[in-house]
């Protein structure tokens, strides 16, 4: 399992706009995503779920994909993040 830590920098955090970004970049990947913020997980390639962590700008979650490709996505997800979804 691949874990990053990563704290969200946009304005809105990981809510409605940005969380269907954030899925829509997930879903190029195969492996699972688990997205976790204080202490809850949730699965990081579903838009329900990511939202339902109220993650707000400036808080810190971590990324842990596991699978053939957890390496790339994590480190690509985690560039998304840290760049605000650009």
């Amino acid at each position: 399992m691949i874990k990053k830590s990563v704290t969200l920098t946009n304005p809105e955090g990981l809510h409605a706009r940005p969380a269907a970004l954030f899925v829509r970049e997930a879903n190029k990947y195969e492996s699972n995503l688990e997205i976790e913020s204080e202490n809850r997980k949730v699965n990081g390639k579903s838009i329900i779920g990511i939202m339902s962590l109220g993650a707000f700008h400036g808080e810190t979650i971590t990324i842990s994909a596991n699978g053939s490709d957890a390496e790339e996505m994590v480190e690509s997800l985690a560039k998304f993040l840290e760049k605000g979804f650009e």
